[in-house]
């Protein structure tokens, strides 16, 4: 039975690796890295800088494929099926890489950004690969630093205030309105910085792109007085990288949490 490892490699600090990470590292006879492209070359450059410091004996095999594009207008536009169809051609890769780049018996590994719980589409993809009973293999999930926890970490915040939850959602959702019954949003996957909408409100935010990273960026404050900052930042950052990561926890402030507060909650 071939083996399949999804590594969570935390969110761009080779330091974040778990014990439980590297011993896995360990284990694979192979790796399969998809390449993004030149814009996103150092995110391949961080997987082989990672395989270089940990892995002991280096008598693994690289094996690299090309990530598929995604139809970023069709994404605005009709996002459910754009997303079905991107993560079905994905499917084609992983399964292509796992039946004839793996012999049975092997143990291959998928690096994974941050969490591959949080977020991430490997886990939905091997499971279609495995609906498909075109190759037979198991898999084991290792988890990792998110880029939530390691936002939170920066900051020295928690992700949670006394007695209240915390909720997880997309720009997208959020463009929606904010959540009702909760006063902490953790954001992420926000390409049209949703939290400029939220000026008018006393909130805080707690924004960070590239967390881990030499590139790391990191603002906190205000919504009202930290927006046009941030996206200036964000604009620039993406300029001269091409790309950008980012993740941000907005927080309604403890007086207007206060006011909300039902007397349930008292």
């Amino acid at each position: 039975m071939r083996r399949i490892l999804v590594i969570g490699i935390g969110a761009g600090d080779p330091e974040q690796l778990t014990v439980q990470a590297i011993h896995a590292l360990n284990r694979a006879n192979t790796f399969f890295l998809l390449d993004k492209g030149q814009e996103k070359h150092d995110l391949i450059g961080l997987r082989h800088e990672i395989l270089d410091r940990y892995i002991e004996q280096p008598s693994y095999r690289l094996v690299e494929a090309r990530d598929p594009a995604r139809d970023r207008d069709r994404t605005t536009t009709n996002y459910p099926p754009a997303v079905d169809d991107w993560r079905h051609r994905r499917a084609d890769i992983y399964e292509r890489l796992i039946r004839d780049e793996l012999a049975d018996g092997e143990c291959g590994a998928f690096l994974v950004w941050g969490d591959p719980a949080l977020y991430d589409s490997t886990l939905a993809i091997l499971e279609d690969v495995l609906a498909r009973e075109t190759v037979e293999f198991d898999y084991e999930v290792i988890p990792g630093i998110s880029s939530v926890s390691a936002l939170a970490a920066k900051h020295r915040i928690a992700l949670n205030r006394i007695g209240r939850p915390v909720q997880i959602t997309t720009g997208r959702r959020l463009s929606e309105g904010f959540p009702e019954g909760v006063d902490d949003v953790v954001v992420m996957l926000d390409a049209h910085q949703t939290f400029s909408q939220f000026t008018n409100e006393d909130m805080d935010i707690y924004w960070g792109a590239y967390v881990g990273t030499p590139d790391e960026i990191l603002v906190a404050g205000p919504v009202a007085q930290t927006a046009e900052r941030i996206a200036e930042l964000r604009a620039q950052a993406r300029e001269n990288k091409g790309w950008i990561m980012d993740t941000y926890l907005l927080r309604r402030t403890r007086q207007n949490r206060e006011i909300r507060e039902t007397p349930e909650d008292r």
